[in-house]
């Protein structure tokens, strides 16, 4: 069972990566000012840091659980 739950995070974690590049390049792409994109950026970083920590939270809970 822990083979799988491995698979199945790595597998999220793939797709997080794809999605957050994804968002990046879209990003990039839209015509904005420096500033907004600037700012753009920065709350994108903070959800997925925000995602990333809960995602933690949620894996050790389930690991002592």
């Amino acid at each position: 069972m822990s083979e799988k739950n491995a698979t199945i995070g790595t597998s999220l974690l793939v797709f997080l990566a794809g999605a957050a590049t994804g968002a990046i390049l879209a990003a990039l792409i839209t015509p904005k000012s420096g500033s907004e994109l600037r700012g753009d950026l920065k709350d994108l970083g903070s959800r997925v840091k925000d995602r990333l920590a809960r995602m933690r939270s949620t894996d050790i809970e389930h690991a002592n659980g």
